[in-house]
C-alpha cells in the first residue's frame, strides 16, 4: 500500500540523498560573486551601485586569498551545538579577535581603487579611524540590523569585512559537524538569517532549494513547500517583477507567506546557471520596491545594502 509523504518525511529522505549543508569555498566565492555583480550591472537601473558592490566584493576576494585558514571547531563545541540545536559558531558570541584589522585592510584596498566613488573617501576614513571597541559596538548593531541613520553608509563596508572573517570560519567546519538548528531557518554555522534561497543545479543537488547565509555563505537545505522564515507549509506563493517586455522574471522571485506576512527572494540557477544568491538579490531591488506596495515585509536584508527602516506608525 502506498503512503503519501508529508513534509517531514520528505526531508528525512532528502537527508540521505544529497548534502544537507554546503559550506563556502573562500577561494572562489567572492570572485564569482563579483563577476555576477558586474554582469548584472550592465542592464540595471542601479548599475552604479552594483559596480561599486562588485569592487567591494573583489577586495574581499583579495583578502580571502591571503587570509590564513581558520581553526576547525572543537569537538566540545560540535557536541554542544548538536545537543542544543544551536549554531556551531554563533555570531552572537564575542566576535573573532582581530576582525577589525580585516576591515582596515579592506578599506585600504578600496581607498586605493580609482573605480570607487570619491565621495566615499571621507566615509571610509572615518570608519578606519574608529577604535576596536567602537567598531565592535557598531558591528553588533549591524549584525542585529539595527543601524543608526548616521551609520547606514558604513554598514555595508563593515559587513563586508565580517563576511571575509566568517566565511573563513565556516570553511573550516566539516559538513557533518553542522547541527540541526531550532529554528531551521537560521544558519547552522553562525546563526544568521539567510539573505535569499537558491535552487541549485548540478549533480545530486540539482533542483533542491538551499537557504544562503548572508554572513558566512553557508547553505542549508529546506524543502520548497516551507516558508523560509516561519516554516509554515501553508500560504507560500511566488511573485515576480515584469521586465520591459512585460515578462515576469523567472530567475529571481519573491517567495511570500500569508502566515507570517513576509517574503524572501528565491533565486533559480535552473533559469540562469550563473545566478548567485546575494548578488541576484541585490540586483533585484525593483522587486523589493514592488513588494513594498503589498502586505508582505522583507524577512531579512542584504548585507551590502542597508536601507533606513521606516518609522513605526
Amino acid at each position: 500500500m502506498q503512503r503519501i509523504l508529508q513534509p517531514g518525511d520528505i526531508e528525512a529522505l532528502d537527508r540521505v540523498s544529497f548534502p544537507r549543508v554546503r559550506l563556502p569555498q573562500p577561494a572562489t566565492l567572492f570572485q564569482e560573486r563579483a563577476a555576477r555583480l558586474a554582469q548584472l550591472a550592465q542592464d540595471s537601473p542601479i548599475a552604479d551601485y552594483l559596480r561599486f558592490a562588485a569592487r567591494v566584493v573583489q577586495a574581499q576576494h583579495q583578502l580571502a586569498l591571503k587570509a590564513p585558514a581558520a581553526d576547525a571547531p572543537s569537538e566540545e563545541a560540535v557536541q554542544r551545538a548538536g545537543a542544543s540545536g544551536m549554531p556551531l559558531l554563533p555570531a552572537s558570541e564575542p566576535l573573532p579577535e582581530g576582525w577589525q584589522q580585516t576591515l582596515r585592510e579592506l578599506l585600504a584596498l578600496l581607498g586605493a581603487d580609482a573605480a570607487v566613488p570619491a565621495p566615499l573617501a571621507p566615509v571610509m576614513a572615518q570608519l578606519a579611524a574608529r577604535d576596536d571597541t567602537a567598531l565592535n559596538s557598531l558591528a553588533r548593531q549591524v549584525l542585529a540590523e539595527n543601524v543608526a541613520r548616521e551609520d547606514i553608509a558604513t554598514a555595508p563596508l563593515l559587513m563586508a569585512a565580517l563576511q571575509v572573517v566568517f566565511v573563513q570560519r565556516a570553511a573550516a567546519v566539516g559538513a557533518h559537524q553542522a547541527p540541526y538548528t531550532e529554528p531551521a531557518t537560521i544558519c547552522p554555522v553562525c546563526g544568521s538569517a539567510p539573505v535569499a534561497s537558491v535552487v541549485r543545479i548540478g549533480g545530486n543537488i540539482a533542483g533542491h532549494r538551499y537557504l544562503h547565509c548572508g554572513l558566512c555563505a553557508t547553505e542549508w537545505h529546506m524543502v520548497r513547500v516551507k516558508c523560509s522564515h516561519c516554516e509554515s507549509t501553508r500560504g507560500v506563493r511566488y511573485q515576480g517583477a515584469e521586465d520591459a517586455q512585460g515578462k515576469i522574471g523567472e530567475v529571481v522571485q519573491a517567495e511570500t507567506c500569508t502566515e507570517c506576512h513576509t517574503y524572501r527572494k528565491i533565486v533559480s540557477q535552473e533559469k540562469d546557471p550563473y545566478a548567485e544568491p546575494l548578488a541576484d538579490d541585490l540586483a533585484s531591488l525593483t522587486l523589493d520596491l514592488l513588494m513594498g506596495e503589498t502586505e508582505f515585509s522583507r524577512a531579512s536584508g542584504n548585507p551590502l545594502l542597508v536601507i533606513e527602516k521606516p518609522l513605526a506608525v
